[in-house]
């Protein structure tokens, strides 16, 4: 069999190139050879990958292995496109429930159906979307492209909560579970808390189910999110404890009175928080959400919380970064504290 001869030091690299590529025989093992290593090449990779390269290639044997093949491995093994375009083939997705949702490079575009179905039978998903890569309009609905099968309706389980979305409608961002896992474990018993971008429940199920808050007071505007907020609810048997409030939360009534004030939106949150101080009671805790250049971060968001606060005395409980948001921006989380 022919193998690739490799220095120690190129020896990972070279590996990836080649498997990108579909050209390493996985049943056999790599070896090594003094101060080289011999990885097994299938026999019908091409001669103008060997030049580009640059490899050595020799005769000889490796022993056998047994092994395991992720999803990626096997639609990069199955792939019927270029060789040259296997690298290009994306080795992370969006699971959300039983749909899958990818990013495919424009030069896979010209195969993105049958690569969808690949993708779909590796992972067992029954629907495949192209995340278009767009947030559209105050809904901040996601522009999703069905490439394999129709339903994007589904439930996905986070965390022992399942949350009811249509994925071509409603955002679900797994960027945000730390978040999410966070609110589970607050303790908030005895405790009413206002969620004032609630969504199909990205927050609220958290607190209500685990965090085992009295009252759930969830804020949201957009009329379909509102519906799955409340299908939630009771998908989750909290519906006891969720009140779910279709509108603006400046048309929420009544001052003072929430022990917790959760701000899980970003964009313009800044803007709301004069309600979140009318909103909570004195000793009362506020969870503020902000995308911020990073090298605004902390000073920004409190210089903000200072001026809504309008003499109210507060203090800063901690600040955390969620994510990354682009270029030398940050998803963060400001606590604090109202003290009178």
């Amino acid at each position: 069999m022919r193998l690739a001869k490799v220095r120690k030091s190129e020896a990972e690299s070279v590996r990836r190139k080649l498997f990108a590529i579909g050209g390493v025989r996985k049943d056999l093992r790599i070896v090594e050879d003094g101060e080289s290593v011999l990885i097994p090449l299938k026999e019908e990779i091409r001669e103008g990958i060997v030049k580009d390269l640059d490899l050595v290639i020799v005769e000889g044997s490796s022993p056998g292995r047994s092994f395991h093949r992720s999803p990626y491995e096997q639609v990069v093994e199955s792939a019927d496109i270029p060789a040259d375009l296997k690298h290009l083939l994306p080795d992370r997705w969006e699971r959300i429930g039983d749909i899958l949702v990818l990013r495919i490079p424009k030069e896979l575009r010209p195969f993105a159906t049958a690569l969808a179905a690949m993708y779909a039978e590796a992972l067992g998903a029954k629907t495949v979307c192209e995340d278009m890569g767009k947030i559209v309009g105050p809904y901040r609905t996601p522009s999703i492209k069905v490439i394999y099968g129709r339903e994007t309706e589904t439930v996905h389980l986070e965390n022992g909560i399942r949350y009811k979305l249509d994925v071509a409608k409603i955002m679900l961002s797994s960027g945000n579970v730390d978040e999410r896992m966070r609110m589970a474990e607050l303790d908030c018993e005895g405790e009413t808390v206002v969620d004032m971008f609630a969504g199909m429940g990205y927050f609220t199920l958290p607190i209500a189910v685990h965090a085992n808050a009295d009252r759930v007071i969830a804020c949201e505007i957009n009329p379909l999110a509102h519906h799955y907020l409340k299908e939630n609810a009771v998908l989750n048997g909290v519906e006891g404890k969720v009140e779910a409030f279709l509108g603006n939360n400046r048309s929420l009534p009544g001052e003072a009175f929430a022990d917790r004030v959760v701000m899980g939106y970003v964009g313009t949150t800044h803007e709301y928080l004069p309600e979140a101080m009318r909103l909570v009671r004195p000793g009362g805790v506020v969870y503020y959400h902000e995308t911020c250049p990073i090298d605004l971060l902390p000073q920004r968001p409190i210089e903000r919380i200072a001026e809504a606060a309008a003499g109210r005395e507060h203090r800063i409980l901690r600040v955390r970064k969620v994510k990354s948001y682009g270029p030398s921006t940050v998803h963060a989380v400001v606590e604090f504290e109202v003290l009178d």
